[in-house]
């Protein structure tokens, strides 16, 4: 692997980290920005970059207190010569958080970066900066390209446990050095409220960090406001912002569980019952607290591709904004789907505009494997397959769709990564084993959760024709971080033969299982 190492990346951190951890939650993170206004304005919610690319990235900040965002970067952690970039207004109405866009960077190279806020009536007095760095992606294939990725976060009740060191696996992903890290979705568990104890089977305790937000689902803006600020809370994931740079998309958990547009709710602990309402809310707090690019064009929406040199394209997917009502899914016509047909057509045009040499598409729900939301009592199927293995129906018509398309115009190194159902494994898709045959063989790789409960396998549906080659699961139900499996996966592209290597990992980053993929290949 030609992947170049940067041994400044960690040591630039030591000095904002160790400031960062020396900070006491009740005044520097729980206290809300109004009874903080004392002194100078402080960013102890640490910093994020996100979607970065050859030449640009864009850095994310909170404030403790109305504040002007300015980011200087540097090419060494010495900042001799910064350049200045003069951010927005940080206030009220987006929670004193904000994002600066940077331009014109140099290609490959290790970005440093602080961030200063400064008074607004007195741009002298600035609060101590916040530093962070991040790789800008490189033209030059012979580089390699390495990420990570992974989702679902403080869901079914397991949130912070100081005991177990909070969430560990972000310490485990950035050993990796990772160029980059796609969440696939599941950010926050806005549905899923944290007690301060939880008994677990093995007559231990697991003990949660609590907020105020976190007691309740979520419903209006400052609660989905809370629940993004919740997992700012932990050390490791503040540690991991500030050193790798992330793609977000999203899925349900961050408004409620199997959500869809149109839904009227009927659990009784919402007093709003209109998901649209609720979804509206979320987004809007989702879009204050990621460095997210696509969220400030007018139409405001999640999926994008991410250009990453000649080795890489990232497609990333949003299954939940545009897709039809929760149901059997067996119907015979289905053109609005779970993508909408928009962005199906998206897809297709950009796949077929990539000249990368592999097609990542990050997908927020799995394709072969049997999701169902049984939530008012119904057999309906929350993502693609519906247990039926013959020809394509429902939602997976619009899958099928687009195997076809990548099969007819010969769109090589497709791969398909995502998390969602709380296990690792890893499917193999082949029109031979298929009742739908006109797609070329692909592979999918599941791994997750991050820090929630773990669950047993879903059953697969043998329409595309997948294998499964490999599965760590439980065999029972929310199993809890404190018993083990949580998962991460880290995709390495060499760049000297152009091979992709799939690693499915555990907490700790001990490697369970290794696929490596050949470039230029339609299907394989």
């Amino acid at each position: 692997m030609s992947h170049r190492p940067f041994p400044a990346r960690r040591s630039v951190l030591r000095g904002s980290l160790a400031a960062s951890a020396a900070l006491t939650l009740p005044t520097a993170l729980g206290a809300a920005p109004a009874f903080a206004l004392s002194g100078r304005p402080k960013a102890g919610w640490g910093v994020q970059a996100g979607d970065v690319t050859r030449d640009s990235g864009l850095v994310w900040v909170r404030s403790d207190r109305p504040a002007r965002m300015i980011v200087e970067t540097s090419a060494t952690e010495s900042f001799r010569n910064p350049r200045r970039w003069h951010g927005p207004l940080l206030g009220p109405g987006t929670d004193f958080t904000g994002t600066t866009r940077l331009r014109g960077l140099p290609s490959g190279e290790q970005i440093h970066y602080r961030v200063l806020l400064a008074d607004p009536d007195d741009p002298r007095r600035t609060g101590e900066p916040v530093t962070g760095t991040f790789r800008t992606a490189s033209d030059k294939r012979r580089d390699g390209v390495r990420f990570v990725w992974s989702g679902d976060l403080a869901g079914q009740g397991w949130g912070i446990n100081p005991e177990l060191g909070g969430y560990r696996i972000y310490e485990a992903m950035a050993a990796l050095d990772p160029d980059f890290f796609i969440c696939s979705g599941d950010n926050i568990y806005a549905d899923g409220p944290l007690t301060e104890t939880v008994a677990l089977p093995d007559g231990r305790t697991w003990r949660n960090i609590t907020t105020e937000e976190k007691a309740k689902v979520a419903e209006t803006l400052a609660e989905f406001r809370g629940n993004f600020r919740y997992n700012l809370l932990d050390e490791n994931l503040r540690a991991f912002n500030a050193r790798v740079p992330s793609i977000i998309q999203w899925d349900d958990h961050e408004v409620t569980n199997n959500w869809y547009p149109g839904e009227i709710l009927g659990d009784t602990r919402y007093t709003e019952k209109n998901v649209d309402v609720l979804a509206a809310r979320a987004r809007r707090a989702f879009s204050e607290y990621f460095p997210i690019s696509m969220l400030r064009r007018p139409d405001g929406r999640v999926y994008r591709v991410q250009h990453h040199g000649p080795l890489l394209d990232v497609f990333v997917l949003d299954m939940r904004t545009y897709r039809n009502a929760n149901s059997p899914d067996d119907q015979p016509t289905d053109p609005q789907g779970i993508l909408g047909r928009e962005q199906l057509e998206w897809l297709k045009r950009e796949l077929a505009r990539s000249r990368a040499v592999w097609k990542v598409i990050a997908s927020d729900m799995p394709i072969g494997l049997v999701v169902p939301d049984t939530g008012d009592g119904k057999p309906n199927i929350e993502a693609v397959a519906q247990g039926d293995p013959g020809a394509p129906l429902g939602r997976e018509l619009q899958i099928a769709e687009l195997l076809r398309f990548v099969k007819h115009r010969r769109i090589t190194g497709t791969v398909w990564l995502t998390a969602d159902v709380h296990y690792t494994s890893a499917q193999h898709y082949q029109p031979s084993r298929a009742a739908f045959t006109d797609f070329e063989p692909f592979w999918e790789f599941v791994s997750g959760p991050l820090n929630a409960g773990a669950f047993p396998a879903n059953t697969l549906d043998g329409t595309f024709g997948p294998d499964r080659v490999f599965l760590k699961a439980p065999t029972t139900a929310n199993v809890s971080p404190a018993g083990g499996y949580q998962f991460f996966g880290e995709v390495d592209i060499d760049g000297g033969s152009g091979e992709l290597t799939v690693r499915l990992r555990e907490q700790d980053g001990t490697v369970l299982f290794t696929k490596a993929l050949q470039p230029g290949l339609v299907g394989q």
